[in-house]
């Protein structure tokens, strides 16, 4: 942005594991990009047969997903750790994705991109699949590890244990409630483990959906 300020951006995301993408299996992502012309050129360049590309103008939309995503899918690697059943995976990923949309709407993004590829798309595939880093670094705490404990023997990024906190802080200053994503956020700080965030979870007041 600072080298090329009237630059036009666009985002990429959505549920694509690299080594599927390489392999030439089937995937679809986002192409978020306000200029729709550059948007369809975009498309055009980098589409194939195996990857398909939507566009969208709501970059918010789609970073919001992209980013969010991340922690949630902490969430669902330590109730995989902790062997909670799928039927609480279940639960985690839908009350996430209500986390990710408030969010995200309240940083202007619109529902129906966080209900595509780049939201709820993604969400579904990194909180479902130990290829992902985000996951299995949430299993780790989930079987008793602290976060820098596995952290410290990673090499590559964990996106959401970086994210957490810039997204708890936001929602907070918004006045957006995210009780799944502060509980990872006080897991990965080491102010709970992983059998209270989830006893803080199931104690808090009934509710609407």
């Amino acid at each position: 942005v600072e080298e090329a300020p009237t630059a036009s951006p666009a985002v990429l995301s959505g549920p694509s594991f690299a080594i599927d993408v390489a392999r030439g299996l089937p995937t679809a992502v986002t192409l978020a990009c306000p200029d729709r012309a550059m948007g369809d050129a975009w498309m055009r360049s980098i589409g194939r047969p195996h990857f398909r590309t939507y566009w969208t103008d709501d970059l918010i939309g789609a970073e919001a997903g992209g980013a969010i995503k991340n922690v949630l899918a902490i969430a669902c690697g330590v109730c995989e750790g902790l062997g909670l059943g799928r039927s609480a995976h279940a639960a985690l990923i839908a009350r996430g994705f209500a986390e990710m949309t408030r969010l995200g709407v309240k940083l202007g993004g619109r529902p129906e991109t966080l209900a595509g590829l780049c939201g709820l798309g993604d969400l579904v595939l990194t909180c479902s699949s130990s290829q992902s880093r985000n996951m299995s670094f949430g299993m780790e705490l989930g079987r008793g590890k602290t976060a820098s404990e596995v952290l410290a023997t990673r090499k590559a990024v964990t996106e959401g244990a970086e994210t957490a906190p810039a997204v708890v802080e936001l929602a907070e200053r918004l006045g957006v409630e995210l009780p799944i994503c502060k509980a990872v956020l006080a897991l990965i700080q080491g102010e709970l483990d992983a059998r209270s965030a989830v006893d803080q979870l199931l104690s808090r007041p009934l509710t609407e959906e």
